[in-house]
């Protein structure tokens, strides 16, 4: 078990990309949350299976609403998150 905090950019925001995620994230059986910056980016916080994190930075890429220019990673403490939210 893993949790990868994800700084997103690109155009990420208005394009749908927090409600695509919530739902990659539930199909994947992922726990976290995201939310978009003030500053145009998404964070993204995922826990699970290095495998299944994997799967996730890839759709980010490849499958995500908007189109995604970079993403930054760094590795926290697993905090055992029961769920993936939205974060408003």
């Amino acid at each position: 078990m893993k949790s990868i905090h994800l700084f997103i950019s690109g155009t990420v925001q208005g394009v749908g990309f927090r409600f695509a995620a919530k739902e990659k994230a539930d199909e994947l059986g992922m726990s976290g949350w995201v939310k978009n910056t003030p500053s145009g980016r998404v964070e993204l916080v995922v826990e699970g299976p290095k495998e299944v994190i994997e799967k996730m930075i890839n759709w980010c890429y490849s499958e995500s609403p908007g189109r995604v220019k970079s993403i930054k990673s760094k590795e926290e403490k697993v905090k055992k998150l029961s769920s993936f939210d939205i974060i408003f």
